[in-house]
């Protein structure tokens, strides 16, 4: 399957670290030089903001969609090519997943992992078969990865990780998987 749009998962924070913001910025470029349709929460916050600039600034494509609640607490992007502004978090989630054909994760808060763990769960139901790339910069899901190995390893997973989502150090290690 070709990918034409990739939902990005990211916080509404920069981060400590950053290499978050370089490499957040890098996707963006990659995802603008692939003619990639960036699909995200909509925010100007953050490394939200960061990869939502990064795409246009490249003169991509740049789809946000967010709830009522959340449009001025995280100051809604009004630059991007289209925003789209829904009644709810569930109803956000659910179409983000239906305009987009893969997901990366960035680093982020409880937001970012529940839009992970929401969309890796609708994965392994089959209730779609999008793929699912961890950004693991600078070792920020590490412990989180060993977790999920842990499960397996204990039998609470039908298949490994590696099925289901591939980590990625770099941004641009994300490059052979769109061409």
């Amino acid at each position: 399957m070709q990918i034409k749009s990739i939902a990005v998962f990211c916080g509404s924070k920069a981060g400590a670290n950053p290499l978050f913001t370089k490499h957040t910025e890098e996707l963006g470029f990659l995802l603008a030089e692939k003619n990639i349709t960036l699909i995200y929460g909509g925010g100007n916050k953050g490394l939200m903001a960061t990869v939502a600039n990064a795409v246009l600034q490249k003169e991509g494509r740049v789809t946000g969609i967010m709830p009522e609640v959340l449009a001025q607490w995280e100051h809604q992007h009004n630059g991007i090519t289209e925003l789209i502004i829904v009644d709810n978090m569930h109803t956000r989630k659910k179409l983000i997943y239906e305009k987009c054909d893969a997901a990366v994760v960035l680093p982020g808060g409880f937001g970012t992992l529940d839009e992970f763990f929401e969309t890796l769960t609708w994965n392994q139901l089959s209730i779609h078969n999008k793929h699912i790339f961890i950004l693991n910069t600078d070792g920020f899901y590490t412990h989180l990865i060993a977790h999920m190995q842990k499960l397996f390893a204990d039998g609470f997973l039908y298949e490994s990780l590696e099925t289901r989502m591939t980590i990625l150090n770099e941004p641009a290690g994300i490059i052979q998987f769109l061409d």
